[in-house]
């Protein structure tokens, strides 16, 4: 495949065959020797067959080889003849990031830090399958109103809802859509972690690089943070293998053909495409909804460690974002504005300053950005900057470099365990055998990641995060 640099932080994939717009990659040279190993290109180059796709097919800094779309894919299509694809979301609906705040320092930590762990190893829920923090009766009016209904049923504080993407609900949510295997699903992981790249990490602002957006953010060096990974659980998976049978029945009555089966899609504006975004927003909404209760709990973690009330803690919540989402929003292409479908697929928004569907107090900054990377490495807030070149999207984590399988043969759990506690790290593993999978070697230099991001106008450094303590699945 032609692949051709075109500054540098940016390579372009020419049109070619089907192609109806180029393929853009934002990466640096050792990212992009990672990339061309991967095959991640070949993604890349098919999603650009997308009806209705403008400008580029994008990659970010951490793409890699996903379902359809590669991972770190963001595509836009045309609201009135475009397409939605599934696989420009993923299986894990909404999947995303919160980081709350503290008022405590890592020697805070320090003095209590097995009575903190062991809190959050017992409060978590965290493992494949069952275990929730929240009553499954609670998950009807979640599919419809997200965080909000969380809030409502005694899950979080009044101030929480001004500081997500959203404020935590996903408008046009259609329950109706959602199958009662789903819910079923739903029913039993309201409020848990999961498993697989899905954590619970306590981190200390190591370095604040932007001292006026990390005060707007609520931020401040040797800061003690908690940040939660984690998405739409079972019944998000469930969703999108329902609506992708829909897709693959219905995209041939529509006369469309696209490269790869894995990108089954249909109009926007099509029987079937509303459906999908009713049912994809109801899953968002039971996503957005998980990591509101899990913050909830770490509150009372920290509190119980600290013999403190949740209030006195000072864990307010910076901002909370998705990075497997599906949005109608308005963007310039070629100097117009349209009205598009923008599929984010392990990619976060990253709006600038100023822009609308910002809250208050950080128009000035712009939004918050969480690029996580991995047990043992560091992770790092940015901020949207204006001029975005990719639909108001970065990246969305330090991105795979080997799979779990090659990453297992590396090493064994508990030899991982082992690093990470001799480096000071805590870890409370739900399974001690998977933790080799999510080792810091099987990912991407995270710093690397951020730097493009910053050099390439995806989004602007702030502060640097450094782990001390780590709940997986």
């Amino acid at each position: 495949m032609d692949i051709r640099r075109i500054s540098d932080f940016v390579w372009e994939i020419p049109r070619q065959g089907g192609m109806l717009v180029p393929g853009r990659i934002f990466a640096s040279d050792a990212l992009m020797e990672s990339v061309l190993r991967d095959r991640a290109t070949d993604q890349v180059a098919n999603v650009a067959h997308l009806p209705g796709i403008v400008d580029s097919s994008l990659a970010m800094p951490d793409i890699h080889w996903g379902y359809g779309f590669p991972i770190g894919g963001v595509a836009a299509t045309t609201v009135d003849d475009g397409v939605v694809s599934p696989g420009g979301v993923g299986f894990d609906i909404c999947c995303g990031v919160r980081l709350i705040a503290s008022r405590f320092t890592e020697a805070d930590f320090n003095a209590r830090r097995d009575d903190i762990m062991s809190q959050l190893d017992r409060r978590i829920p965290r493992g494949i399958g069952k275990g929730a923090i929240a009553p499954g009766a609670l998950v009807p009016e979640v599919l419809h109103t997200g965080a909000a209904a969380a809030l409502e049923g005694g899950y979080g504080w009044d101030g929480d809802l001004d500081r997500c993407e959203e404020r935590g609900t996903s408008q046009g949510a259609d329950r109706s859509a959602i199958s009662e295997k789903a819910i079923t699903r739903g029913k039993r992981q309201l409020g848990s972690l999961g498993a697989g790249n899905h954590f619970l990490e306590v981190q200390v602002v190591e370095e604040v690089l932007d001292d006026a957006a990390a005060r707007a953010f609520g931020l401040a060096s040797g800061m003690v943070v908690v940040m939660i990974h984690c998405g739409s659980r079972g019944l998000g998976h469930q969703t999108c293998t329902d609506q992708l049978q829909v897709m693959g029945d219905a995209m041939h009555r529509y006369g469309i053909e696209v490269p790869d089966r894995q990108l089954a899609c249909v109009p926007v504006r099509s029987p079937e495409g509303e459906e999908y975004l009713g049912a994809m927003a109801a899953a968002a909404n039971f996503g957005w909804a998980n990591r509101h209760i899990l913050a909830h709990e770490a509150r009372a973690a920290f509190a119980a460690a600290f013999e403190l009330s949740p209030e006195a803690t000072g864990m307010d919540l910076v901002f909370d974002v998705a990075h497997n989402l599906a949005k109608i929003e308005s963007h310039q292409v070629n100097g117009r504005e349209m009205s598009l479908c923008v599929h984010r697929k392990g990619a976060t928004r990253a709006f600038g300053p100023g822009h609308p569907d910002l809250p208050p107090d950080l128009q000035s900054s712009g939004q918050p950005v969480f690029v996580p990377g991995s047990m043992g490495t560091a992770s790092w807030v940015l901020k949207g900057q204006k001029d975005n070149p990719a639909f108001g999207s970065a990246a969305h984590g330090a991105g795979r470099l080997m799979s779990r399988k090659k990453a297992k043969g590396r090493a064994s759990g508990q030899e991982v365990r082992r690093q990470l506690e001799e480096a000071g790290i805590s870890v409370r593993p739900g399974s001690v055998k998977l933790l080799s999978e999510e080792a810091p070697y099987a990912y991407k230099d995270v710093d690397e990641v951020a730097d493009v991001c910053d050099r390439a106008n995806l989004a602007a450094k702030v502060a640097r995060l450094r782990p001390l303590g780590v709940v997986k699945g």
